[in-house]
């Protein structure tokens, strides 16, 4: 039987030996791709075939969108015709020196450059083209700064001008539009492995730009710290899918790693340790990375619920239940603690944190949580009661503890305003018992925008945007991925499964949210949405795997609105993927290879 077996194996060589023999030296594989019906056929290499593509050149040109992601939502056009990259040629245009925008764009072209390299790594071949690069348009030379009027669209054009450069022209208004043009360079660039070339069509034509303007992930470092790389990276992976918002919830009730300069016992109190904290210099680092990448790093104070540790040094009942036992009947998670809105002291500490926070990020928004306050907590208060009753002569029914909430978040606005030298910042909270029905009277649409963390079919939608309030989406049935692992209080699954694929997390559009709810006329007040990532279960050694390739896909539904599901964006995504691992992000495995390479065998 081995012998037979031998026997086969020797013809069959024998017989690719004879059609592949004109190949074998010229080529690093036996084998090519086809496009065929929008998918890429693996073929063997025969005398036959007198120009084998190699996989990543079949995905540039067969498909709908290339392989880009996210899928440009305007014009795109490339020529077939590839020519070899040398990426020690690729070199910025004039710009205007000394100013903040050169030094961006010079931090961009290096960042294309080591990209580049890394593309083919050692296999690659040297020699071929230059580029030049020419950005035009920008409104801004200084001062630059993301905001949710901020026009972030480009025009991007590839034309080859002789045998040794590549002209490439990029027209954007502002400077995260030419940053986003880049991004779409550097995934028209690919390796073809038949050659060990990098390469890239000599004649590309986009036209692209968002359809919505905020474009997030919430990345919570307080119930597990996330180092400093680990946020980076996740920048990194954010600027690769043209997400623009780190939602950096800092702090909570766990930990306060947060060092504020005004208050710095917050930190000794509340961090984990030491060395888990992130003080003035990590925060100016991050958010200059994140510039750099096209992403605001927006800051959370989640208050009036979601504090205790950090808050022991001060005393003086400004936190309440803190511990409090048994935990379910005070909070969702242990340990419990919120904020008595009596006690004056809470606003001075509140002012000094938001001070310090104003000054450290300089947020065009500013998130003040909001969320999951617990009547029963402020209610175990004799403090609280008290006052309410001999001060403010209400009841202890839960609509006069909603007026306490009121009460705080006024106060807390109020600081806020102060510490921002007295401008009024476009605030964020998220839906909480303060937007029901009863309660959003209490909200003024023109000071709030409200995140939306409940499901995507919840009525609080359309009750929100009747009212005119602009929303975030982050509805926790398809955006919290954090899901379907085993629960870390009691047993089972944690409270939010099952988990939540990527699939699931495409196909979750913001605009079938409102026209399920009948309210197409209401499409303006969709800012755009986020993807959650709560660490209650995660850490630096997970975070990747956990955020990555699933936020990607709601980058392309954020970005382009596709009418099209997750089906069709399959083959790109897997692309995608290999893109976040070849920069060093441990993206998440999302099938065999096998499957990247036999496009059209691995279906339900």
């Amino acid at each position: 039987m081995r012998s037979i077996n031998i026997l086969t194996l020797l013809l069959i060589v024998f017989i690719i030996g004879v059609n592949t023999s004109d190949s074998i030296g010229e080529y690093s594989s036996l084998w090519h791709y086809k496009c065929e019906g929008g998918l890429c056929k693996k073929e063997l290499i025969t005398k036959d075939v007198t120009e084998p593509i190699s996989l990543e050149v079949c995905e540039l040109f067969c498909g709908a969108s290339s392989s880009l992601w996210p899928k440009p939502t305007g014009h795109l056009s490339l020529s077939k015709n590839m020519v070899q990259l040398n990426p020690d040629k690729i070199l910025l245009g004039d710009v205007q020196t000394g100013t903040q925008i050169e030094y961006l764009l010079k931090r961009n072209i290096l960042l294309l450059r080591n990209i580049v390299k890394n593309i083919g790594g050692k296999l690659a071949n040297g020699g071929g083209v230059g580029m030049l690069i020419q950005c035009k348009g920008y409104l801004e030379d200084n001062n630059i700064k993301l905001t949710l009027n901020t026009d972030e669209s480009y025009n991007l054009t590839v034309t080859q001008t002789d045998k040794t450069l590549l002209e490439v022209t990029i027209i954007a208004k502002s400077y995260f539009g030419v940053r986003h043009a880049l991004e779409t360079l550097s995934q028209l660039i690919v390796f073809d492995d038949l050659r060990n070339q990098i390469q890239i069509p000599n004649e590309i034509v986009i036209v692209d730009g968002p359809v919505y303007p905020y474009r997030g992930v919430l990345l919570d470092t307080s119930r597990n710290f996330i180092d400093k790389a680990t946020i980076l990276r996740t920048i990194d992976g954010m600027g690769m899918s043209k997400l623009n918002t780190l939602h950096w919830h800092i702090i909570d009730s766990q930990s306060f790693p947060y060092v504020s300069k005004t208050w710095p016992e917050f930190s000794k109190f509340g961090s984990y340790a030491a060395d888990k904290i992130y003080n003035q210099e990590d925060v100016k680092e991050i958010i200059e990375y994140g510039l750099i990448r096209g992403v605001r790093v927006l800051p959370e104070f989640d208050a009036p619920a979601h504090v205790g540790e950090g808050w022991q040094w001060i005393g003086n009942d400004t936190v309440v239940c803190f511990k409090a036992e048994s935990w379910r009947n005070y909070c969702v998670e242990p340990p419990c603690g919120q904020l008595n809105p009596t006690n004056e002291k809470v606003y001075e500490i509140l002012e000094g944190i938001y001070k310090d926070m104003i000054r450290d990020f300089q947020p065009d928004l500013f998130h003040m949580g909001g969320d999951e306050v617990n009547i029963n907590c402020w209610n175990s208060s004799a403090v609280i009661r008290n006052w309410m009753q001999t001060v403010q002569n209400w009841d202890l029914s839960e609509s006069s503890f909603y007026k306490l909430w009121d009460y705080f978040q006024k106060k807390a606005m109020d600081k806020l305003k102060i510490a921002n030298d007295g401008k009024e910042i476009p605030i964020i909270l998220w839906t909480s018992g303060l937007t029901n029905e009863e309660n959003i009277k209490y909200l003024d649409p023109k000071k709030y925008i409200i995140q939306v963390w409940t499901t995507k079919d919840d009525l609080s939608i359309g009750r929100l945007l009747r009212n005119n309030f602009k929303l975030i989406i982050s509805n926790y049935d398809a955006l919290y991925l954090d899901c379907g692992f085993s629960a870390w209080v009691g047993e089972g699954n944690n409270w939010c499964s099952p988990y939540k694929g990527w699939q699931i997390v495409y196909d979750n559009s913001p605009l079938k949210m409102i026209k399920l709810q009948h309210l197409e006329n209401k499409k303006h007040l969709i800012l755009g949405g986020e993807a959650a990532l709560w660490t209650e279960q995660a850490d630096s050694a997970s975070t990747d795997t956990k955020i990555w390739p699933r936020s990607a896909a709601f980058a392309e539904r954020l970005w382009a609105e596709p009418n099209s599901t997750w089906i069709h964006a399959e083959y790109r995504m897997l692309r995608h993927r290999e893109r976040f691992v070849k920069r060093g992000i441990s993206a998440e495995t999302l099938q065999p290879e096998w499957c990247l390479r036999n496009q059209g065998h691995c279906y339900a």
